[in-house]
């Protein structure tokens, strides 16, 4: 029989303290102030990508606000009212999910449940995940609600698409944004986790996985779980890689380099390589567009060019060649061969990497043709304007031949 008492990384890592939200820094000094200062708003909305920690900082709030002695921002975790509200027991924290309770009736439901007091805490507390997935009618069915709240309710609003919250009901609260967690940040944690649950886990896979998760800590240590059930308690590289289809930081550089050194022949043997071991190739098209990136930052702070591709590349050549990536994208998305289109797309960066603009290529020359010696041409201006061997003109002196001046062509001519 299966242990029925195991939870997945991603329960059991959940922070339960502020002090343990790892990558929303910013969050955590705003609602620990608040607490501090008792300058608590009535409606919180947090927006963010997922898996950043909204749901989770929902709750830990709720916790400091009902805990023994409240609100504060320390509290005991064997507090039994935080332990009934990590259990979900506690009457007074409700958490609703926006995409099944959408309806006009179950908003009204929420309205006239704030209309009762809190039975155990001081607060009760109302968290609503996904809030954009409420109906215009049951956003407009809590704006009066929002905008008044007894003085025992709280509203804590968590959605991954703010546009389409309206607007009326986030002026009525407090907006907090969560930020997509770094990879750096997001290694750092799994490298806590694998150490205390004694995985053997090397650097390289734990930065991939980071790659892999997109900002989102929950969704990397879902990988985590992943990849420790397909490796057992050794977690190499090479196993993110394969199952994921990722290409390793070496042969991305790799192609960044042939790309450089218009290497179209390298080129096509990395993309064979890719395709015989299934790589996945948008998230190469990815990996790429974020080297490219971020030569051309590193150019546009050194003055015109960077050498981090591997060969030096003037910034509007990086700009043209990251274009050229990001137009890619939708063939190889959408297109009817992904290899082909991919392929194209590679070999249309080369081009973009050689060419040059018509406006950089004049600046050059002018810049060039400003550099010459000018002795020569001056020299035969000078003798232009002073010399006295100048033919035409008024007043200009004819040369004389030999013998003597030369005759009129109507001279001797009868009139």
């Amino acid at each position: 029989m299966s242990d029925l008492g195991f939870q997945v990384i991603a329960r059991r890592w959940r922070p339960r303290r502020f002090d343990e939200l790892v990558g929303q820094e910013h969050i955590v000094k705003t609602l620990r102030n608040a607490l501090e200062t008792k300058r608590l708003a009535h409606a919180y909305l947090f927006v963010g990508p997922r898996g950043t920690g909204k749901t989770t900082t929902a709750r830990i709030l709720a916790k400091a606000l009902n805990c023994t002695g409240g609100p504060k921002p320390d509290y005991a975790l064997d507090d039994p009212v935080c332990l009934a509200i990590e259990a979900g027991s506690c009457l007074d924290v409700i958490e609703i999910d926006g995409a099944s309770n959408r309806k006009l009736e179950d908003a009204q439901k929420i309205r006239d449940e704030c209309q009762f007091a809190p039975s155990n805490c001081p607060y009760k507390v109302f968290i609503i995940d996904e809030v954009h997935q409420l109906t215009k009618e049951a956003f407009n069915a809590l704006l009066k609600t929002l905008e008044e709240p007894p003085p025992w309710v709280k509203f804590i609003l968590a959605t991954t698409e703010a546009d389409k919250v309206l607007p009326t009901i986030t002026s009525r609260c407090q907006r907090l944004e969560f930020h997509p967690i770094s990879e750096e940040v997001i290694a750092a944690q799994l490298t806590r986790i694998v150490k205390a649950d004694a995985v053997t886990a090397e650097k390289e896979a734990l930065t991939a996985i980071a790659r892999l998760a997109n900002g989102g800590m929950r969704d990397s240590q879902s990988i985590l779980d992943q990849i420790i059930s397909f490796s057992g308690k050794n977690v190499t590289e090479a196993d993110v890689l394969s199952i994921y289809g990722l290409a390793s930081a070496q042969q991305v550089s790799d192609l960044c380099q042939a790309i450089t050194v218009s290497d179209g022949k390298k080129v096509l043997t990395i993309c064979d390589v890719f395709h015989a071991e299934g790589r996945d190739l948008l998230r190469i098209l990815a990996d790429l567009q974020a080297r490219v990136r971020s030569a051309t930052l590193d150019a546009v702070r050194a003055g015109g060019s960077s050498s981090l591709l591997g060969s030096p590349l003037a910034t509007e050549q990086l700009v043209r060649l990251l274009e050229c990536l990001q137009e890619g994208e939708q063939g190889i998305r959408q297109g009817l061969s992904p290899r082909a289109n991919f392929e194209v797309t590679l070999l249309k960066a080369i081009e973009q990497s050689r060419a040059r603009s018509i406006d950089s290529l004049i600046k050059d020359i002018s810049a060039a043709a400003a550099g010459l010696p000018r002795e020569s041409g001056e020299k035969k201006n000078k003798e232009d304007r002073g010399g006295t061997r100048r033919s035409g003109g008024v007043g200009c002196l004819r040369p004389l031949s030999a013998d003597g001046p030369r005759d009129s062509p109507h001279r001797g001519r009868a009139d």
